[in-house]
């Protein structure tokens, strides 16, 4: 099986073209497995590095369009996941927009004494505005709160100006990450609705667009340098 580590503003997966369970995920955010390929069609499945299985990821699913892409020639991808299907598209060197689909922004509530936000794109998420350098404190404690049964992503977000926000990201199953899609929109839609939002990450900045209760997302996607004893590692061979 072949596997290659791939990036999104340092959100690391692996993508590996069949079973990731028996990937060596460590140093990554997980792995992307390639379900099967028809023309500019990919279905896959996301495994967290936990070795739990997550529903959607914005930077994963943008990755496998490019990945795709990359394979293909084309400039388009349609990326099936759970119940959604995804369409990537390149917008520049190294860079693509997809569309997420709908995004569902829940009243604010209390948790354990923390006021949040909750929003779902395929996947939950807890927001928290806040100091964003709270979220190592923040992030363990809401993810595996009761309230949370299939635990959550968590993002402490501040807003720096109107369509402009500073947040760093607690990933379900994974621990602290460098940026994340499906956060990026989550935090975008918690605190502007509708509209542009350039969401700034310790990884560098995503770039939102609600439009109607649905998510458009733009970022990068490219490949990581590695040795040819590096992708063997990867995919268990040896």
């Amino acid at each position: 099986m072949k596997s290659s580590r791939w990036h999104a503003h340092g959100n690391v997966y692996i993508v590996h073209e069949g079973d990731g369970s028996r990937v060596d995920a460590t140093g990554t955010d997980g792995v992307l497995e390639v379900l099967s390929t028809e023309g500019n069609d990919i279905s896959i499945g996301i495994l967290n590095t936990d070795g739990s299985r997550a529903e959607m990821s914005g930077n994963g699913t943008r990755i496998a369009g490019a990945w795709l892409m990359a394979h293909t020639g084309s400039e388009r991808a349609r990326v099936h996941v759970g119940n959604r299907t995804v369409d990537v598209w390149r917008v520049g060197d190294g860079l693509y927009e997809s569309r997420l689909g709908d995004v569902k922004v829940g009243p604010t509530e209390q948790v354990a004494g923390v006021e949040l936000t909750p929003v779902v794109i395929g996947n939950p998420h807890a927001v928290v505005l806040d100091d964003p350098g709270r979220i190592v404190e923040l992030g363990p404690l809401l993810e595996t709160h009761p309230r949370f049964p299939e635990r959550t992503n968590v993002q402490v977000a501040r807003i720096d100006y109107p369509g402009h926000v500073t947040a760093r990201v607690w990933e379900r199953g994974v621990g602290e990450t460098s940026a994340s899609g499906t956060s990026a929109v989550a935090v975008a839609a918690a605190t502007h609705g509708e509209g542009e939002v350039v969401v700034r990450f310790p990884g560098g900045d995503l770039i939102v667009r609600l439009e109607g209760g649905t998510a458009l997302l733009t970022g990068p996607a490219e490949p990581v340098d590695e040795s040819p004893a590096d992708r063997d590692e990867a995919s268990g061979e040896s």
